[in-house]
Order: C-alpha cells, then sequence, then structure tokens
C-alpha cells in the first residue's frame, strides 16, 4: 500500500526528536503499550491530544469483561461476543481477547489498577447487556475507565516516560520505500516543545480513540474528532467496518437540541437490575428478547427508538428506584451526581434517557499484533478494527481489547527490533511539499457535519437519508478543494481546522460504507433494509483514500478478515 501523498494544510515542522516508538493517545491502549515498549527497552514517545488522563478511557463507567468468576470461561466468553458481533467478529481475534484478557486484566491490577471486591477479598464481578455471567470487573463502583486512567498515568510517570501532551498529531511521516517514519504534531501552549514538530520513528502506534463528535450528542469528549483514523486514510492505510458505530441506549437525555458531549448512564445500571419503561411505566423490552434490558445494545437501543416512534416520544425512561439511595451512593456515584447536576434524582423518580453515538466499532484495519497495512504503522484501542467486534461491540469489552492488543503490538515492535528488522533502522522521511494539496475547513464547518451525520446516518438510516448526506458532505469537501484551486485559499491551519478537516474525512468514509451496506446488522439500521442478508452482506466493507481524495471502497470476499498486507482492486466511487 502506498501513501496518497496527502497532508493537511500545515506549516513545516519546526523541530524534531528522535525515538524508536512513537504512541500517539493516552488511554487504555496507548498507555499499555507505551509501558510495554519501553519495558522491552524501546526508546518510546507518547503524544497526546490533552492531557494524559483526558481520553475516552476516563469516561468509561462499566468496567473490563474478562472470564474472571468462578465458572466462567474464555468460551463462553467468546461465545456471547461471537453473538453480539452479528456474524461478522473475526473468531480468532475474539479468541485471542477472551484467552488473552484475564491475564491482561490482571498485569493491569499488578500495574497500580484497584478493583472493587466482595466481602471475600475477590474481584466483584458484575453483569452487563449481552452476557450470559457475572464477568465485569469495575472500580469506584462506577469509575473503572477514571481508575484504569489513574493507574496507567501513574506508572508512565513513575517510570519517566517521554509525553507530550496538548498535541494534536498531524500526519504520518514515511521514507522513500513507503514505511513509517514518524508523525507529525502541533503542540499546543506551554510546554517542553511549541507548534508544529515531528517524531521521527521506524513505529508509530496510532491509539486516538474514537470519532464520537462526527455526531451532535454523544458520549465521547470533545477530543474525539476521529484524528486517527483520518491521518490513516491519508496515509494510504485502509479501514474497514466504519458503518457499525454503536449509539449507546441510555444516555441522560437533555432535551432534543442537546449537543457535544452527554452524560452516560452506564449499561452496568441495567445489570444491576434497572428496568426500561415508556411513559406509562410499561417495561416494553420483556418479550422482544431473551434477556430483556441485558439484550445486545443494538437491540436495545431499536427497542428504544421503536417505543419512542410508536409514542411519538423524544426519550424512553431508565428505573431504577428500587435500588434505593444506599445503592445509588455506593455502585454508581458517578452517574447519581451527573443525574442530580440536572435536575433528576434517580433515588426517586425514573431517569429521562435516549441513545447517543458511543463507540465505532470499526476503524483502521489490523491483523492480529495491531499491523495496519502500512508497514511500520499500528493501530490499537477504539481507532483500530481487529475484527473483535463485528457489527456490534460487546459492552466492556473495549477495555478488554485495548489492553490485550497493546500488549501485542508492543510484543510485536520489540520481536522486529531484535531480529534486526524494520523497526531496527532509522527512518528518513521523505520531505513533505510546501504547498500540502489538502483544503482545511472553516471551524464552523464541524457543527455542519455532526448535523449531517446526525440527520442521515445517526441511528435510523436509509438510503435516501445516506444519499443525501453523502452529497451534502461532498459538498462541503468540494468547496474547500475549489476555493484552494481557484483562489488558493484555506481555512488558516489551527486545531479548529485541523478537527472539522479530520471529520470531514471520516464522516465521508463512514456514509459511503453505510450506504453501501444494504441490510440491517448490528448497529447498522437501514429501514429500507430491515432484515439481515448473511447471504450478500455477511463480509466486511473496506474503505481506502485514493492520491485524488475521492474514496475507494470493496467488499471482502468472505466474513473472514483478509491479511493487511493484501490488496486488491477497489470500487471506484
Amino acid at each position: 500500500m502506498t501513501s496518497t501523498g496527502i497532508r493537511l494544510h500545515a506549516p513545516a515542522p519546526g523541530w524534531a526528536i528522535s525515538a524508536d516508538v512513537v504512541v500517539v493517545g493516552s488511554g487504555v491502549a496507548g498507555l499499555t503499550a507505551a509501558l510495554r515498549c519501553q519495558a522491552a527497552g524501546l526508546t518510546t514517545v507518547v503524544v497526546t491530544k490533552a492531557r494524559l488522563d483526558d481520553g475516552s478511557t476516563r469516561w468509561a463507567q462499566g468496567g473490563i469483561a474478562a472470564a474472571l468468576g468462578e465458572g466462567d470461561t474464555p468460551e463462553q466468553h467468546l461465545e456471547d461476543t461471537l453473538v453480539a458481533g452479528a456474524g461478522l467478529c473475526d473468531e480468532e481475534a475474539v479468541r485471542i481477547l477472551v484467552t488473552e484478557g484475564p491475564d491482561a486484566v490482571r498485569r493491569l491490577i499488578s500495574t497500580g489498577a484497584h478493583f472493587d471486591t466482595d466481602d471475600g477479598g475477590d474481584i466483584h464481578l458484575t453483569r452487563e447487556g449481552g452476557h450470559h455471567r457475572r464477568r465485569i470487573a469495575h472500580a469506584g463502583g462506577d469509575a473503572t475507565g477514571a481508575e484504569v486512567s489513574r493507574a496507567l498515568v501513574a506508572a508512565v510517570r513513575a517510570r519517566g516516560l517521554h509525553t507530550i501532551e496538548n498535541a494534536l498529531v498531524l500526519d504520518l511521516l514515511t521514507d522513500a520505500d513507503g514505511r513509517t517514519a514518524g508523525v507529525t504534531l502541533h503542540v499546543m501552549g506551554e510546554g517542553q516543545h511549541d507548534g508544529v514538530g515531528a517524531v521521527h520513528a521506524p513505529a508509530v502506534v496510532l491509539a486516538t480513540g474514537g470519532m464520537g463528535q462526527v455526531y451532535s450528542a454523544t458520549t465521547n469528549p470533545s477530543v474525539s474528532t476521529g484524528d486517527g483514523v483520518a491521518l490513516a486514510l491519508r496515509a494510504g492505510a485502509e479501514v474497514s467496518d466504519l458503518e457499525f458505530v454503536q449509539f449507546h441506549p441510555t444516555v441522560l437525555f437533555l432535551g432534543a437540541d442537546a449537543e457535544g458531549q452527554q452524560p452516560l448512564v452506564s449499561e452496568a445500571v441495567r445489570g444491576e437490575g434497572a428496568h426500561l419503561v415508556d411513559g406509562d411505566g410499561v417495561r416494553f423490552m420483556l418479550g422482544r428478547h431473551e434477556l430483556a434490558e441485558l439484550a445486545p445494545r443494538d437491540i436495545v437501543a431499536k427497542g428504544i427508538l421503536r417505543r419512542m416512534l410508536e409514542q411519538d416520544a423524544e426519550h424512553m425512561y431508565l428505573d431504577a428506584r428500587h435500588f434505593g439511595a444506599r445503592m445509588w451512593e455506593q455502585r454508581f456515584p458517578t452517574i447519581l451526581a451527573a443525574c442530580r447536576a440536572n435536575g433528576i434524582d434517580p433515588v426517586t423518580e425514573p431517569i429521562p434517557i435516549a441513545p447517543a453515538a458511543h463507540y465505532a466499532s470499526g476503524g483502521v484495519r489490523t491483523d492480529a499484533h495491531g499491523r495496519t497495512t502500512v508497514p511500520g504503522l499500528y493501530a490499537c484501542g477504539e481507532v483500530a478494527c481487529t475484527g473483535v467486534h463485528g457489527a456490534n461491540r460487546l459492552a466492556s469489552n473495549s477495555l478488554l481489547e485495548g489492553l490485550v492488543y497493546a500488549e501485542r503490538i508492543a510484543a510485536d515492535i520489540a520481536a522486529e527490533r531484535a531480529a534486526g528488522g524494520l523497526h531496527a533502522r532509522v527512518p528518513v522521511p521523505v520531505p513533505q511539499p510546501d504547498q500540502p494539496d489538502h483544503p482545511l475547513l472553516a471551524a464552523e464547518s464541524r457543527f455542519a457535519i455532526q448535523r449531517i451525520m446526525t440527520e442521515g446516518a445517526g441511528v435510523l438510516r436509509s438510503e435516501e437519508s445516506l444519499a443525501r448526506a453523502a452529497g451534502r458532505l461532498q459538498r462541503l469537501h468540494a468547496d474547500a478543494r475549489e476555493a484552494l484551486e481557484e483562489n488558493g485559499k484555506t481555512a488558516e491551519p489551527g486545531v479548529d481546522t485541523w478537527e472539522a478537516t479530520n471529520l470531514l474525512c471520516v464522516a465521508r468514509a463512514l456514509v459511503a460504507a453505510a450506504l453501501l451496506r444494504e441490510e440491517t446488522r448490528g448497529c447498522h439500521w437501514r429501514e429500507d433494509r430491515a432484515d439481515r442478508d448473511d447471504a450478500h452482506w455477511r463480509r466486511h466493507i473496506v474503505v481506502r483514500l485514493n492520491p485524488d481524495r475521492s474514496l475507494a471502497v470493496r467488499t471482502t470476499d468472505t466474513a473472514d478478515f483478509p491479511p493487511t498486507r493484501q490488496t486488491q482492486r477497489p470500487q471506484e466511487q
């Protein structure tokens, strides 16, 4: 796979440092990869967009899934994951996850993470949607991500890892052979570095998290603007399964016009016995699935939306009044505080909820070692598509995936280095063009993109809505390109314009994939194609960016994940 040659419009790097590995992102995946690389003797630099603890990991409430309980087995965890993935999980990838997961969690504990325990001192395990057993380890009641982030950040600082905070990654650097040679980045504000610079390294690990900010309402933090997926596309990497965006069923409803990051009401609340009810107090998930409120997330989200449509309602309710004040205060203190801050007391009244964008099951396509289709470029965590999640992520598998595949990436980089291979060389980046040909969008375009995506590619989709969204996104893209080509004008380089440009890139790829998949599967719900069609669509959709900035979209021949070094002639769109 060759680079597209497309770069974000940005000043030339004014400084540079070198390392063996640069990890982009500071969530569970990024910091785990960095710690393991450092432990293997590799000079490692961590680049993160805000502070070390500001990524999506900190917001994870429910917990981390692993077969740690008595009577539970990796095989049972595998089965639940495959069912949730609706026929598109890569079974090898899932088997790696569930078999290596328990020990990965134990290593996380040895790093310093403290999980809630029962009276006997064993890890207290709860249950979430799609799981047939209690296998969710949690911390601080409903603050698992915050504890995981705290422990990993403390370990990074204690071990003196080189970190560059408040830095937005821009583009991948490559050498004359198209291999990874580092990244360019922009450091905001005061710090060890400032302005646009570069980290030269033969291995780059993308762990940039999700792209929830492509929608108006999301559980993702403001930094989740799809930067890693956009960088990978510009670098010539393939992305897969982008159409499978998981909308969390129970997000605190703050009004039909609410935008930005919304408070999550963890699935663990339903795992402990909360009920979904309509305005009349009727439990509408009973009879829709054998697990009722604990069905996989796509089924619960669809159940909520169907009831909303049936009753012409803006939201449904989550009723956990029977928990009592003591349980709310001890088990779900974070959610309790968020509800009360918004004028709702779940101890005495049902919580108004509605689905909102939550997790990208697809991303940069990788193999079992986290390798992408660009040599030297790795990806793990939400930015990656390992094949674990298929068409719908099983609850609390995300933190586990970040742990397991980050460790595998570090092991692969260390093995390459020991063998004197790719990662032992000193990279020499090819010069970047003086005038990159990728125009920047105005900062306010971000809100236009979010509205387009929410209206046309949200939970409910159709050929008509997706085609309309594709046309509006293409107009934004074409207008920016014409302004550059005809007038030499583009938006001023800066964080806001780079983010808006990244959002447009991932939005175009997501809509192209969703428009091509003419069926309903997992969290991809086509109103005009209501049935699952295994004969034609039990396969993956792969997207890459052409040098002329058009999208190349193809389907795989089977449901198997193809090797990352495989190339095929794409369908031009």
